[in-house]
């Protein structure tokens, strides 16, 4: 006798669901803003970012970059190319936005636990040395700039993306996988409904 699917079986057939797609959007969203990022630089005394400048840099840098291959490369592979090279550039922006709201909440939780009286293990180091938490902001803080630099590349790069291809960049998301036709998956759909 054949032995009847059971639901993990029939989960583990099914496609698994696409992880969302990295975009300019989310990026900027983890990273600070330009009233955060001088506020940063400001109070933990560090060399500001000059946002437009790297912003600038990327695009014409892209725009070379796409000029240098001349006609060599047809209009599909043109856009395909720097669809992954911008892609790269915003992931990159992403994560180090990422990263700086991580080691944010870090640093806030560790200053909040100097906070307390009651803990004796949290106490300030010895004087003269910055403690874990001073260690925690201030490395934060450099973070911070990084992420804001780095979203900087990846806005002169989608930029520069829309100006070469003449289209908006999105970020690549792989089709489904339609391993079943439509015929198996409608079946699929029927027999499911007698349980099981």
């Amino acid at each position: 006798m054949a032995k009847r699917p059971t639901s993990t079986t029939r989960t583990a057939n099914r496609s698994p669901m696409a992880r969302d797609a990295i975009t300019l959007e989310r990026a900027t969203a983890y990273c600070p803003n330009e009233a955060v990022a001088a506020s940063i630089a400001r109070r933990f005394a560090l060399e500001p970012v000059d946002y437009a400048a790297v912003r600038e840099i990327h695009e014409e840098a892209i725009g070379r970059m796409a000029n240098a291959f001349g006609a060599t490369l047809g209009e599909r592979a043109t856009a395909m190319h720097f669809q992954r090279l911008v892609g790269a550039l915003v992931t990159s922006a992403f994560n180090a936005g990422r990263f700086y709201s991580e080691k944010v909440s870090e640093a806030r939780t560790l200053t909040a636990k100097l906070a307390n009286d009651a803990r004796d293990e949290d106490r300030e180091g010895v004087w003269g040395f910055d403690s874990k938490a001073q260690r925690a902001r201030h490395f934060a803080a450099q973070m911070g700039l990084q992420a804001y630099a780095q979203l900087a590349a990846a806005e002169g790069a989608v930029d520069a993306y829309g100006a070469i291809i003449g289209e908006t960049w999105k970020p690549y998301v792989a089709p489904a996988d339609n391993a079943q036709s439509l015929d198996q998956q409608a079946a699929a759909a029927e027999l499911e409904a007698f349980g099981g």
